[in-house]
């Protein structure tokens, strides 16, 4: 069967983007961000993972707010990126595990999660920006599965439902007949707001609770409503959301493999956190 090997949850502000394009990694401004990824670059030398799942929300690029899935998966055999207007350069397509993909979707659906297919998707920021930068160098081998939460338009899902959704997507992954190694990816936050009086709102004792509770007690983050979570993060902040699909993916036991928090990177709090299964 199929081996969860961890997790990275990872920010996707856009204007990493245009950072990496320009090669400003060691500029004084990205520099203590770009700094957090080498001990996490070496940690998938060595697990070696086959098919990245990538737990993300979508920014109008696929869906927009007429059309907002609850949870969505794709089942495409390679999945593009388009210019979104963020003055990010497009990147060349990201192959597919369309087997993968579908015993996800056939599983998750006979748990009682009820989801949108997508057999062609097109993938935003916040998918290929935490890919590029957790494989600098293209991993040409690497498959993905995308895997869009609604972070975006109320009523979202809730944190106790995301964390049913992870665990639900951990014992999918776990009983597919497979040798694959599979890391889990939850991409977005930490705490941000982008718009009105709290514009620029960063709440960085929140976000280093979130981030070690998540490693030894997942379930404490469902006290919180949504309405809570955005009040204690910011509008956008609720992406915090995918990071607890991720953990809860994860399965049970799992130890930090290592953790970087830099602020602000464009008004938000930049978080990075890998996880190993034990």
């Amino acid at each position: 069967m199929a081996k969860i090997v961890g997790g990275i949850n990872v920010t996707h502000v856009p204007y990493i983007g245009r950072a990496i394009a320009g090669n400003l990694q060691q500029d004084a401004y990205w520099k203590p961000f770009f700094d957090g990824f080498p001990p996490v670059h070496a940690w998938l030398d060595k697990v070696k993972p086959d098919v990245a799942v990538v737990v993300y929300n979508d920014h109008g690029l696929n869906f927009f707010l007429d059309k907002m899935p609850t949870f969505s998966i794709g089942a495409a055999a390679e999945y593009s990126n388009a210019d979104e207007g963020w003055g990010i350069p497009t990147v060349a397509p990201f192959k597919g595990d369309q087997d993968l993909s579908w015993h996800l979707i056939d599983s998750l659906i006979e748990a009682e999660f009820d989801l949108t297919t997508c057999q062609e998707m097109l993938v935003d920021h916040a998918f290929t920006l935490p890919l590029e930068l957790l494989w600098p160098t293209r991993n040409a081998a690497l498959r993905t599965v995308p895997i869009c939460q609604n972070t975006v338009q109320f009523p979202l899902p809730s944190a106790k439902r995301c964390l049913a959704f992870g665990r639900a997507i951990n014992k999918a992954i776990e009983s597919w007949d497979s040798d694959a190694r599979v890391v889990v990816l939850g991409t977005g936050g930490l705490s941000h707001q982008l718009e009105g009086t709290r514009a620029g709102f960063i709440n960085k004792k929140f976000d280093l609770e979130f981030m070690d509770k998540l490693v030894s007690d997942p379930d404490w983050v469902t006290q919180y409503s949504n309405e809570d979570l955005v009040e204690l993060t910011g509008t956008q902040g609720i992406e915090l959301l995918n990071w607890l699909t991720c953990r809860g993916a994860l399965g049970g036991k799992v130890k930090a493999v290592h953790t970087n928090y830099h602020i602000p990177i464009s008004n938000t709090a930049a978080g990075l956190l890998a996880m190993e299964t034990v």
